[in-house]
């Protein structure tokens, strides 16, 4: 996630903790999205909340994929996305799997407490930075002029003359530093007061990065992490109860809420709606992926892009339609996987392009790199 992105080790495991909470819950017992309510809400206010659930959840991922194509195209070492291959998302499930169930035990030895101001921390370092890289692009759009946008440079190092090592070199302006304050603004409002606003700023923040910055290879492997993460969704929420203790335990920005009492008690309005933020991440570096095939087409259309935006928008009504009516909890990539994978394939035979969707190939930026300087090499030759 640019700077957020610095500090996660690899794709897999980086969002291998959103997926955790996938179906979270509110600790004052308010279910998720994927779940039944404990409470009677009015109709209007039910509406507004889902509404607004469904619109919050499209943004990172319509923008996020926007913001993906030049992503790819960067030569910025900070803004390279994370790739991930066929092997990753093969992994993936199981490095959930394994995740999950290690913070199901953690709970259940240590005290909750102590662990959610660990996580209250970390998700407070990362939100920042999440936040700041998201906005950079807004900040460099209406910052003055009229202001010097001064360059600097943090260096750490190790070891002197020839054996001196790099630890950190990271190079900044005063854009990036307005941002950074603002975002630790933000921040600390978060800590502070929990407030639900400020956990959807960095949960809106952490999925578009997410759709921004992890890029899979091609649609194999899209179909194969999906395909897995379908698997996964449905045993921990319908085969156990481990998802639940671990969401009800886990108090971290990483779910998008909206209260559905809100037209009564205002912003102190305390009975959630939710939506976990792997249920916007996960579909949405797929949709992000087919944006990116539609550009390389050359065509000027973007018909795979808006055909799995709208699978999306379908899958998630069709998630809430299925809740309210059985009132029972529902794994969201029950219906979205199925939507966002079938639809543009359904587009794709109908085109005839379907060979030529799966036949699509992104590289590595090291692979990019790699080959640009091969083409350089034999020009130069």
């Amino acid at each position: 996630m640019s700077e957020a992105e610095q500090a996660t080790a690899s794709a897999p495991e980086a969002a291998a903790a959103i997926l955790d909470a996938l179906n979270a819950t509110d600790s004052n017992g308010t279910e998720v999205l994927n779940a039944t309510a404990k409470f009677v809400a009015t109709p209007e206010g039910t509406a507004l909340a889902y509404g607004s659930l469904v619109f919050m959840a499209l943004l990172p991922i319509f923008f996020g994929a926007l913001r993906s194509v030049n992503c790819s195209k960067s030569k910025n070492a900070a803004d390279m996305p994370e790739t991930i291959t066929s092997r990753d998302a093969a992994r993936f499930p199981i490095i959930a799997s394994c995740t999950l169930f290690g913070l199901y035990l953690f709970f259940k030895v240590f005290s909750q407490e102590y662990i959610n101001l660990l996580l209250s921390v970390y998700f407070f370092a990362l939100g920042v930075l999440a936040l700041s890289h998201t906005m950079s692009p807004l900040m460099s759009a209406v910052f003055p002029a009229s202001i010097p946008n001064k360059q600097y440079q943090l260096l750490f190092t190790q070891g002197s003359g020839e054996s001196k090592e790099e630890i950190v070199n990271y190079e900044f302006d005063t854009k990036n530093l307005v941002c950074l304050v603002i975002s630790s603004v933000v921040g600390v409002w978060y800590l502070l007061k929990k407030h639900w606003i400020a956990n959807n700023l960095f949960g809106l923040a952490f999925a578009l990065n997410g759709v921004e910055l992890l890029h899979l290879n091609n649609v194999s492997t899209g179909c194969i992490l999906l395909g897995g993460l379908f698997v996964y969704d449905v045993f921990w929420v319908f085969g156990t109860n481990v998802m639940v203790t671990v969401a009800k335990s886990f108090e971290a920005p990483i779910k998008l809420v909206f209260p559905q009492d809100l037209l009564e008690r205002g912003l102190e309005a305390s009975n959630f709606a939710m939506l976990g933020l792997g249920d916007i991440v996960i579909p949405g570096i797929f949709i992000a992926l087919l944006l990116r095939f539609d550009v390389s087409l050359n065509k000027n259309s973007r018909t795979y892009f808006y055909s799995s935006f709208l699978a999306y928008i379908f899958g998630l009504g069709l998630t809430i339609f299925v809740m309210h009516t059985f009132k029972h909890a529902q794994p969201a990539l029950l219906y979205l996987v199925p939507a966002c994978v079938g639809f543009p394939v359904i587009v794709a035979l109908l085109k005839g392009e379907l060979t030529e969707m799966f036949r699509y190939e992104e590289s590595s930026p090291e692979e990019e790199g790699a080959k640009e300087d091969s083409e350089s090499e034999k020009k130069d030759q």
